[in-house]
């Protein structure tokens, strides 16, 4: 991909997904693109991930290879091409200041620095993944328990759905939205037979939030994760 901005890999996603009402994700809709629903409904995920040997313009910077993130986000499209399908962030959260500070820089992007933690460990035939931060005086997490073999994305499925987002956009501060493109194969994915949220929403995400993230999921998965590409981002807008 011309214009590598970042590469690294992006391995053992977790994903919790929950309906939303549409109002509450419209305000945060980057000028230039319109929510990208499902079945007619408007979704946000929460995630979390290990982002692992990552180079930013071909270059490894010690001490900020690998680290976790856990974010919350949903899903857009470009209203100049429908098949630009990408994600907005509310909220991505990392263990490094230095990270958090470059994203919010360059990009614009909502990201918070907060202790961090994730673990994977076996149960039985399964397995257990789990991401963990510290924040507003207490600590939050997010953990998925897999069952069986990895396979391919089911063709038309939610799941698909929420994997298969190729870019980020982000509103401004002066006005208008970049647009940057991820490149990575498709994932395949873990079926997961138990999910669970600890978190305060009204006091990490705000109160429109907190309803929603208090549900169970309304779906889950496990993404193995691969090599990703970041293109350096153009202004849409």
């Amino acid at each position: 991909m011309a214009g590598t901005f970042l590469s690294a890999e992006w391995r053992s996603l977790v994903m919790l997904n929950y309906e939303v009402p549409a109002e509450v994700l419209l305000p945060r809709v980057p000028k230039g693109t319109e929510l990208d629903l499902f079945q007619g409904r408007a979704l946000v995920s929460m995630v979390g991930f290990r982002f692992l040997k990552t180079t930013v313009l071909g270059a490894a910077i010690p001490g900020y290879r690998d680290f976790d993130e856990v974010n919350l986000r949903f899903y857009v499209r470009a209203l100049a091409d429908i098949t630009r399908r990408g994600v907005v962030f509310v909220k991505e959260i990392v263990p490094h200041r230095a990270v958090a500070w470059a994203a919010r820089t360059l990009y614009n992007e909502n990201y918070f620095a907060h202790p961090m933690r994730s673990q994977v460990e076996p149960v039985g035939d399964d397995h257990r993944y789990s991401y963990a931060f510290d924040a507003h005086g207490r600590s939050h997490a997010l953990s998925a328990t897999t069952h069986g073999a990895a396979r391919p994305l089911a063709e038309g499925s939610e799941e698909e759905f929420i994997a298969e987002h190729y870019y980020g956009y982000a509103t401004q501060r002066a006005g208008g939205t970049l647009e940057y493109r991820v490149e990575h194969e498709p994932w395949d994915v873990h079926a997961v037979q138990h999910a669970a949220l600890d978190l305060d929403g009204g006091a990490v995400y705000g109160e429109a939030f907190c309803a929603p993230l208090a549900a169970p999921p309304r779906s889950a998965l496990v993404a193995v994760g691969s090599p990703i590409r970041v293109a350096k981002p153009v202004r849409i807008a």
